[in-house]
């Protein structure tokens, strides 16, 4: 997922996620470069989704 590459990005993909995802919190969606996959696949747990559907849902926004 090279899109999370820069944090400014992140911020506006973080924000349009929580708009879709109400559920999703500031803390699910933290983003620090070395744990980036782990706060992914925390998300994706946490939505029901598998690493290509939310590839497909970064990719979307």
């Amino acid at each position: 997922m090279n899109e999370l590459k820069t944090s400014d990005h992140w911020r506006e993909l973080q924000t349009k996620l929580k708009e879709k995802y109400p559920e999703l919190t500031e803390s699910d969606l933290e983003y620090e470069e070395p744990m980036q996959q782990d706060m992914l696949r925390m998300v994706e747990y946490k939505l029901s989704k598998t690493k290509d559907e939310m590839q497909e849902i970064i990719a979307g926004l």
